[in-house]
């Protein structure tokens, strides 16, 4: 039951999986812009906040910068607060007569979600685990039950609550569970949470047959595991300044906690994981190019950290244990990564044996080993396919999928000999759908798919379709729309990207999405450079000094959408969240006039001014995504797409900029920045709205 949710890619994409609420304010102020601006502003049009200017001199490569904005940073200072509370008045009053329109769109959106509900349970030894939601609370109830006699779950078994988050988050603004990990003789829950929103978490150690806490606890821990003696945790820790997850600890229960591995190297970050065998747990050491793993068996808790493989600049891989043998899925001489399998005893090159070689068009993403098969999660055209692997007798088979364009995620299988193996299939017309795929028989047994009410998936499309780039590349697009949709150019349309740090983005359903496609609005996601929805070269087009090859992509994509008549620019509204809000500045700068409406969620937008501050969150290790601006020539090109550096006197969309006051991976006040200064540039009538949360992080409301 090990979480590696805390991981750093994980926090980046978090912000994708939890933005409802600000989808839903977004798709309220979509239609309102689409219909006229000014029914934004009713009779009387209520004044902008106009933040004061103070003159804040840098010198950066022999030139003087002036950021007159720059004390809004002060967190501590009642101005800024004053400041963004004004803001939030504003949007407030901006949108009050909206108020009914948003009841009703608001009730219409929960009218398809069932809000009792319980989720698949799944096998960890002796229980089954699975959470459970209730009509009308906030949050899930994590609960197991114990196996039946023939292995199945009982459904007569007394149920255990393990974690209530409804009582845990009483008197609280926001509360997240990170890690959730039980002992393997099923006694002990170590488990981590954030109260701020700003992704710090503590440990705690529940003995699950009193319900108490034990005294054994620590802060802002990253990632957690059990060793095989139920009474021996490992966990990594990050710096309280920058955020950086860079201390392993070892943690008897009883005792004090020790460190056991400091990563010194500012571009790495530590996390620890454990095998699907529970042999052995891995401490995995990475940077954005080059990634090294250290292991230690799990029987052997006093024991130390040992190198798989010593780091070589380039070369990224992830190791996992079967049987004595390492499976290595490895870059080297594969830029789509490859998996080679080698002795313990000696990972050394010269004894790989390869056992998936490289494909040029086909991404390796990761494996999951149990005791007769091996799943790979491969990605190819933009498309997610898994391969079944037969130890026994060497076979492969690929799992089928029955549409053109779907999303396919392996979900956790936490038994090592289980015959089966568990996915979740969607796509955007069908909801969330969670299989157990015999491997031996090569069936799909359905165990849940997502109940929508009042959803007739027959009454809606989902198609793919390739807009091709400038420089002639053909960048794919996921589209979904209601039956009937005519392309005469007429129809508005929703247009998502996000585009960094080879993130793809998936062909999921979502039932917010049916309140803009019954209003005959069409929802693309434009899968452009910057993610590895293509394979890794995907991510390296759109990263360091090729960046401008995502904002290009994502511009070519609008216009070939209105070229083939899905939409037109009076019609055309587009939304990025973090990196995906640093596109969002970047293309309304490039092309203003193309846009109707903009959602910039929690946006990185301030790009110099951050990058160059080292003492930053994330700061040092994001130089090997974006560049490193202490270097004349990656500052230039970082300047020359900088939205908040390239702001000009010229007219811009309606645009909506959502932030959180602690969000710790993009500051509030990059967005507080960005927009005081595009209101004091800015040559228009069209709405500029700042909406800030005030008690929660990067993923917005708990």
């Amino acid at each position: 039951m090990n979480s590696m949710k805390n991981s750093r890619m994980a926090q980046k994409l978090d912000v994708q999986r939890r933005r409802q609420p600000r989808f839903a304010f977004f798709v309220l102020f979509a239609l309102l812009a689409l219909a006229d601006s000014r029914s934004l502003l009713g009779q009387t049009t209520p004044v902008a906040p106009v933040a004061k200017q103070v003159d804040h001199f840098s010198m950066w490569h022999g030139e003087k910068f002036n950021d007159p904005f720059h004390w809004i940073r002060e967190k501590n200072n009642p101005e800024t607060i004053k400041h963004l509370e004004a803001e939030n008045a504003y949007t407030e009053a901006m949108t009050k007569e909206l108020q009914p329109f948003a009841d009703a769109v608001y009730k219409e959106m929960l009218g398809h979600i069932k809000q009792t509900d319980v989720g698949v349970p799944v096998r960890d030894g002796p229980y089954f685990y699975y959470s459970r939601t209730q009509e009308g609370k906030q949050y899930p109830v994590r609960c197991r039950k114990k196996a039946g006699s023939d292995s199945t779950l009982d459904d007569k078994a007394a149920e255990e609550v393990l974690l209530d988050l409804n009582e845990m988050a009483k008197g609280l603004k926001f509360l997240s569970v990170g890690s959730f990990n039980i002992s393997d003789d099923g006694n002990l829950l170590a488990y981590t949470t954030d109260t701020t929103g700003y992704r710090q978490y503590r440990l705690f150690v529940k003995d699950l047959r009193t319900g108490a806490l034990l005294p054994d606890t620590a802060e802002r821990v990253t990632s957690v595991v059990w060793c095989a003696d139920n009474k021996t945790i490992f966990y990594t820790t990050e710096d309280p300044i920058t955020k950086r997850s860079n201390i392993a600890w070892r943690l008897v229960l009883g005792n004090e906690s020790e460190p056991v591995y400091w990563e010194k190297d500012r571009l790495y970050t530590a996390h620890l994981g454990r095998t699907k065998d529970k042999k052995m747990i891995f401490l995995g050491l990475r940077s954005t190019d080059t990634w090294e793993n250290r292991y230690l068996a799990t029987d052997q808790p006093e024991g130390t950290f040992q190198v798989v493989l010593p780091r070589e600049k380039g070369h990224k891989y992830k190791a996992d244990h079967r049987h004595g043998q390492f499976y290595l899925r490895t870059n080297k001489d594969a830029k789509n990564f490859r998996l080679v399998t080698a002795p313990v005893s000696d990972p050394s090159p010269r004894n790989w044996k390869e056992l998936i070689p490289h494909r040029e068009n086909v991404l390796l993403q990761g494996i999951e080993l149990g005791q007769d098969h091996l799943v790979a999660f491969e990605r190819a055209a933009a498309l997610a396919h898994l391969r079944v692997h037969e130890f026994k007798s060497g076979a492969w088979h690929e799992v089928e999928f029955p549409e053109s364009v779907y999303d396919a995620m392996p979900m956790p299988t936490p038994e090592f000999t289980s015959p089966t193996f568990r996915f979740t299939y969607q796509s955007m017309v069908t909801p969330a759908s969670v299989f157990d795929y015999d491997m031996a028989k090569r069936e799909r047994i359905l165990r849940k798919q997502n109940e929508v009410p009042g959803y007739d998936p027959a009454q809606y499309v989902t198609e793919r379709q390739w807009a091709t780039a400038r420089d002639g590349v053909k960048v794919p697009l996921s589209i979904v729309y209601k039956k009937g949709l005519t392309k005469d150019g007429q129809a508005p349309l929703f247009l998502y990207a996000y585009g960094s740090y080879g993130a793809g983005m998936p062909a999921s359903f979502n039932s917010n999405r049916l309140v803009l496609l019954d209003r005959g609005m069409t929802f693309v996601i434009a899968h452009i450079r910057g993610g590895n929805e293509m394979g890794e070269a995907w991510h390296d087009d759109g990263m360091l000094m090729k960046k401008m090859n995502t904002f290009n992509d994502f511009i070519d994509c609008a216009e070939w959408l209105i070229k083939n008549g899905w939409t037109s620019k009076e019609r055309l509204v587009i939304e990025g969240g973090s990196a995906g809000g640093l596109l969002m500045g970047a293309v309304v700068n490039m092309r203003p006039d193309l846009f109707r409406a903009v959602h910039a969620a929690v946006p990185f937008v301030d790009v110099i001014n951050t990058m160059m501050d080292a003492s930053l969150p994330l700061t040092v290790g994001e130089y090997l995504e974006w560049g490193n601006p202490n270097e004349k020539k990656a500052f230039d090109y970082m300047l020359s797409y900088s939205p908040y550096d390239n702001l000009a006197r010229k007219a811009y969309p309606a645009m909506l900029v959502t932030t959180s006051l602690n969000d710790s991976q993009v500051m509030y006040w990059e967005p507080a920045k960005y927009v005081a200064k595009m209101r004091s540039l800015k040559a228009d009538g069209n709405p500029l709205l700042l909406k800030c949360n005030m008690g929660a992080g990067h993923g917005g409301a708990s």
